[in-house]
């Protein structure tokens, strides 16, 4: 067996589990001042971004309604258009910050669909690179990183910060 040394992967572990739902957790972590902490880079009137803690790529982000909803049907109006105009401003970002070539941008709705978070849906940004697909994946089942959270999230959050806090059309 091969072992893939992640020791960052221990604070996780031992992190104490809080009851109810992470997502609106982070909401609710507004006024406690730890965005930096929790990695939620942008904040709007219905929608905020957060890194993700176990990235498919450097950059890749979620988008996430305050509301807690499963179905985009039952996300207020107000809301899906603040997301969708998130998408958007989101891959600009990763462009211009990261230099990156391209997105994948998507939903896993619903156990059934792959969501990690059945109950509360959220939308994935992921920038992506002419090449940053390899062999590793591949033949080893596993994907490099090639910066910490925390570089990322220092070069991400000047770009967003610049971003209305009042999202689309403001």
């Amino acid at each position: 067996m091969d072992v893939l040394w992640a020791p960052w992967r221990m604070e996780f572990l031992r992190a104490p589990r809080v009851p109810g739902c992470v997502l609106c957790g982070l909401v609710a972590a507004e006024a406690e001042g730890t965005d930096r902490e929790r990695l939620v880079l942008w904040r709007g009137r219905s929608v905020y971004c957060v890194m993700n803690l176990y990235p498919y790529n450097a950059g890749h982000v979620m988008l996430v309604p305050n509301q807690h909803v499963a179905d985009l049907a039952t996300l207020s109006r107000e809301a899906q258009g603040e997301l969708i105009w998130l998408v958007g401003e989101t891959v600009r970002i990763h462009r211009e910050v990261l230099q990156s070539e391209g997105a994948n941008c998507g939903m896993n709705i619903e156990k059934a669909g792959g969501a990690g978070f059945p109950d509360h849906l959220h939308f994935h940004v992921v920038p992506r690179w002419q090449g940053d697909t390899n062999f590793f994946p591949v033949l080893a089942q596993s994907k490099s990183m090639p910066e910490c959270l925390d570089q990322t999230y220092a070069q991400l959050q000047p770009a967003f910060a610049a971003l209305s806090p009042h999202g689309a059309g403001c």
